[in-house]
């Protein structure tokens, strides 16, 4: 009987420590929200710990306003969907088939940073020239599909959390209005 009290209050001893430990807050991600004209928000969660270079570079160009206004080029959904490419400035004055398009930045180079994160459906990477994984900017790419051969080559900062149908949906030329963060 006695035995059996003992392991009951060690039980519940047990699932109060668990509780209290349970009920720690935990800090919100920091999140970007993407807002396409015309088809809704995508919601990207950064991996601020992982990639603290490329995230606090590309929430201040969110910050600034350097994203508002800016078209998707680079979309890649035939033979198999691939990517997505946003973030070149160019688009808010030329047309995206423009042959400059896919080389404009904000004028920084910010490092490769390896995050242990795949290119998995969703995943956000830090575009970059090939071979040269040390010049990224503000260009930057969502995934459409599982494609592990990209892993260590660029740096996945971000995983779309809300709102892949939305990027599922995006077409060559679709516009943001805005790039919002908010910081967890």
């Amino acid at each position: 009987m006695i035995g059996r009290l003992r392991l009951v209050m060690v039980a519940m001893m047990l699932g109060l420590l668990l509780a209290i430990a349970g009920s720690a807050p935990v800090p919100a991600p920091t999140t970007m929200t993407i807002k396409i004209a015309g088809k809704g928000d995508v919601v990207i969660e950064l991996f601020t710990k992982e990639a603290p270079k490329t995230t606090e570079h590309i929430m201040k160009l969110a910050d600034s306003g350097f994203y508002n206004g800016q078209k998707f080029f680079g979309v890649m959904k035939d033979p198999r969907p691939f990517l997505v490419r946003f973030g070149d400035p160019g688009t808010k004055s030329k047309s995206v088939d423009d042959q400059s398009i896919g080389k404009g930045g904000s004028g920084a180079r910010i490092p490769y940073e390896e995050t242990g994160k795949s290119h998995v459906k969703g995943a956000v990477g830090l575009s970059t020239e090939i071979r040269d994984r040390d010049g990224g900017d503000s260009q930057f790419y969502i995934m459409l599909d599982d494609k592990p051969f990209l892993d260590k080559q660029y740096t996945v900062f971000g995983q779309v959390v809300r709102g892949m149908e939305i990027v599922s949906a995006v077409e060559s030329g679709d516009q943001v209005t805005s790039v919002t963060i908010s910081r967890g």
